[in-house]
């Protein structure tokens, strides 16, 4: 092809169309067509299998972002994940459960320092007010925990 200065950019490039480079085309002239999305409805471009990119991200490519994200924040295997929060160990709720640092020291992965919390036991344990009940309930299931606070009595 015949290289043409682009009347967007002034760059000698590539001719692709009206008299600009492809960058510019793409920019300037080139519309998307919109499709309904089947998962979300609404009116995008449309990815691949009928879905908006945003919902084939989260159909097909979720476990794969799931483990990247465990490995990168946790610094843990997936089955190990898996296995602490497959439910909560002081209630037994097993729907969504969420991984604690005992020791608050998150470069330590040693089995005793990670347990698996429902989001309730998981909320209150990093608050204040109901921290005391929650560690008195993993003293209980064998687990050694300190308090995050001191004692209101130490704040004045």
């Amino acid at each position: 092809m015949a290289l043409i200065i682009c009347n967007n950019c002034h760059r000698k490039l590539e001719h692709h169309a009206k008299g600009l480079c492809l960058t510019c085309y793409k920019k300037l002239v080139w519309k998307y067509k919109l499709f309904k999305c089947k998962r979300c409805e609404r009116m995008l471009p449309m990815k691949a299998k009928g879905l908006c990119s945003r919902c084939y991200t989260s159909v097909f490519h979720s476990e794969a972002i799931k483990l990247a994200n465990i490995i990168h924040w946790y610094h843990i295997d997936f089955e190990k994940y898996k296995n602490l929060t497959k439910k909560c160990i002081l209630c037994d709720f097993d729907n969504i459960v969420e991984l604690h640092h005992i020791d608050r020291n998150k470069n330590n992965i040693s089995e005793n320092n990670l347990v698996g919390l429902c989001p309730n036991h998981h909320r209150m344990i990093h608050h204040r007010k109901f921290q005391d009940e929650i560690l008195l309930l993993l003293k209980e299931n064998g687990y050694s925990a300190k308090p995050f606070f001191k004692p209101d009595s130490d704040f004045k």
